[in-house]
């Protein structure tokens, strides 16, 4: 069964999902928005020590919301997490917006998880005082959310770090000739390296497709040393370090569906990055189901399937954020 890379090569071959992103150029930090077009079911899975997020409690397969509104990517550590009340002012003035007892006279609830990554080292302006950027940065993105979006030093991923190269915002996707569509974005800024030391090579190179990020390959006499990370980071502290992704498709998930395929798509930060969901870094993985397409032979193996082409596409998405950011 052939598989390839959608027309865009990005998340948003997933039909019914916007992205959109803003930076503070001053700052030398952003936010990426995801946006679909209908609430989607969402799920998370947290593997870094260090991670920073908001409302991901909420996705739990046995809470009340099963579906979100939008989902924020920011910069700006636990600063960062305000750009969600951009994004939820914005989506709750235009009547959007999860409502129990729907009611002209109660505003509705957005649903919009966030997570963050640490970038605030860099050498960008961060005396910002009481007016951090992010709440005015995350309605600027969701303003700009549409099917194209700019890679590399964009979004959440402007003031990122990936080991000791610019870090990125990537994404890609995948289409099979029976229907399945899978997408991820990627905001890279991890303690790891996403490069084989003493090499060109991205780790992630038996994933690529069509050259997406340089078509480089280790020689073939290349050996590893288990001990040495190449270009990863050196003294890291905690909390300094992230990647944050997103895997969506467009197969109907239940909730508790699409948290075994966020869970499954974790393995391609593995295939990515080394070393990774280490005590510094805040990886977190959400998976997104724009239902789009209801299987009558849903079933594991067709779960499975999601799983492993969504770690796939993570793979491909970190390697090219760093690769388009360089």
């Amino acid at each position: 069964m052939t598989a390839r890379p959608g027309p865009f090569n990005l998340i948003t071959d997933v039909g019914g999902l916007k992205v959109g992103c803003a930076h503070d150029e001053g700052a030398g930090t952003g936010v990426t928005v995801i946006k679909p077009d209908m609430r989607a079911v969402a799920a998370v899975s947290v593997a870094g020590g260090g991670p920073g997020t908001r409302e991901t409690d909420a996705l739990a397969p046995d809470t009340l919301v099963d579906a979100i509104d939008a989902l924020v990517f920011s910069g700006g550590s636990v600063y960062g997490l305000a750009a969600a009340d951009g994004v939820t002012a914005a989506l709750g003035a235009s009547g959007q917006g999860f409502a129990l007892v729907p009611s002209p006279n109660i505003p509705r609830s957005p649903v919009v998880p966030a997570a963050i990554l640490y970038d605030l080292a860099n050498p960008g302006n961060k005396n910002w005082g009481e007016t951090p950027p992010y709440r005015a940065l995350g309605g600027i993105a969701l303003g700009e959310a549409a099917r194209q979006f700019p890679l590399g030093r964009s979004g959440a991923a402007y003031g990122a770090r990936a080991g000791q190269k610019p870090g990125g915002l990537g994404s890609s996707s995948i289409m099979t000739e029976d229907g399945i569509i899978v997408g991820a974005l990627a905001a890279v800024n991890s303690f790891g390296s996403v490069i084989m030391p003493g090499t060109d090579a991205y780790w992630a190179w038996p994933y690529e497709q069509n050259g997406e990020f340089g078509g480089k390959r280790p020689t073939q006499d290349y050996t590893l040393d288990l001990d040495d990370w190449g270009a990863a980071k050196v003294n890291p502290a905690g909390r300094t370090n992230t990647t944050l992704a997103c895997v969506a498709t467009n197969i109907a998930l239940t909730p508790a569906e699409a948290q075994r395929v966020a869970k499954m798509a974790m393995a391609g930060m593995s295939r990515a990055i080394r070393p990774v969901f280490a005590p510094f870094d805040g990886d977190v993985v959400f998976c997104l189901s724009t239902a789009q397409v209801q299987r009558p032979d849903q079933g594991p193996f067709l779960l499975a399937r999601i799983g492993e082409l969504a770690a796939a596409c993570l793979a491909r998405a970190i390697a090219r954020g760093v690769h388009e950011a360089s």
